[in-house]
């Protein structure tokens, strides 16, 4: 601890910052940031199995860390989710039919996606990695649909829901007291 001139002990240790942060809001909210996380990627999961049917992509994981944990942030807006995606896979779709599943095509799909995110004001991060996710498994055009299209609007409209789900609850404990 350090002494200030009015003789008041300033904790400035490597345990003050640890104690800020781990302040019991901070852990609760980082609690209900991965909670928003778990129930949305189960749930997608829970789904490919009950269905038979794939809706769930390893960059999806990465989309909810930006739609629970930022979910102000531009790249975790409906438009970047959903339409990042959309754009990437199409790009990762189209590089795979003209440049086949070797180096070049990787890079073009992941270098032209990033472009046409951007022309296309849909940039999001974990979109990036859909050229990859796409050339690696030889996807087809209706992986486009499932389960780009239709895992995007479902984090979408998780967060949506959960976004205000932790409010309403905290509103209707202190009813209860």
């Amino acid at each position: 601890m350090l002494e200030t001139r009015a003789s008041k002990p300033i904790d400035a240790g490597p345990l003050a910052f640890l104690r800020a942060q781990l302040a019991p809001m901070r852990l609760r909210q980082a609690a209900l940031t991965g909670l928003g996380g778990f129930i949305t990627i189960f749930c997608l999961a829970s789904l490919t199995a009950w269905l038979e049917r794939l809706l769930l992509i390893a960059p999806f994981g990465a989309s909810c860390v930006l739609v629970f944990a930022l979910p102000d942030s531009p790249l975790a807006q409906p438009r970047n989710v959903i339409g990042g995606h959309l754009v990437a896979t199409a790009v990762g779709l189209a590089a795979l039919a003209l440049f086949g599943h070797g180096p070049f095509a990787l890079a073009a799909g992941v270098g032209l996606a990033i472009s046409a995110m951007a022309l296309t004001k849909t940039v999001h991060p974990p979109a990036g990695a859909d050229p990859i996710v796409v050339i690696l498994a030889g996807a087809s055009w209706p992986f486009l649909f499932t389960p780009v299209l239709a895992g995007a609007v479902f984090i979408t409209l998780m967060g949506r829901a959960y976004r205000g789900a932790p409010f309403r609850l905290e509103k209707l404990i202190r009813s209860m007291r």
